[in-house]
Order: structure tokens, then sequence, then C-alpha cells
């Protein structure tokens, strides 16, 4: 018996067909959103002036650097790690009871979420 599976992503503003999910980020909490083409063209304007005077955050082992090297607050709060732990052993992922966390499965976590 063959199956065939179709994904179809509607714009969650206004119904149409969406091209893509488009993540996004604001003070600390992460978002997605389907759009089509236009609405995301809407949002990245929207949003333009303010990327453009923003510092970009990368991740180094677990610790946030912003631009110039700057070291900042721990990425993973301690609430955090709890319910990635929690997330791990559920999901038959090895991680330790305390300590660091590996970036594979912090990475397995933020996937599923």
């Amino acid at each position: 018996m063959a199956r065939q599976i179709v994904e179809t992503f509607i714009d969650d503003l206004d119904g149409t067909a969406a091209e893509r999910t488009t993540k996004f980020a604001l003070d600390g909490q992460n978002y997605e959103i389907d759009l089509s083409g236009a609405n995301r063209e809407k949002l990245e304007k929207a949003l333009a002036p303010y990327i453009v005077k923003a510092r970009k955050v990368v991740q180094q082992r677990g610790v946030r650097v912003g631009r110039g090297g700057s070291r900042g607050s721990a990425a993973i709060s301690r609430e955090k790690t709890a319910e990635i732990r929690q997330w791990a052993k559920e999901h038959g992922l090895q991680v330790s009871e305390r300590g660091r966390i590996s970036a594979a499965v912090v990475e397995q976590y933020e996937a599923a979420h």
C-alpha cells in the first residue's frame, strides 16, 4: 500500500498559502510563525531599522558572546537546564544530574521545541 503525506503551510496572519516558517526571538523568548512571502517581507521591513542598530549575539560553549567578544550571562538558566534534563531523560538521552549539558542534547531539545 503506497502512502503520500502532504504537509501544507498556511499563513498564520491571513490564511493564504505560506512559503515557510519564520523564527525570531524577543527578550529571550523564541517564536515561530508560518508566513507567505509577502507577509515575511512586511515583517522584515518592520524589523529592519532595529536589526541594523542591534548587536548580534553568538552562542559559544554555553556562554553568550556579544559583539567585541565580551561575555554575558550564562546562556541557559537553572530552570531551563532542569527542563532540558527532564526532557532528555524522557526521550532516552544520556544526561548527567549535574554539570554542563552537552551541546548535542541542547540542540535536540531546541529542535523539538
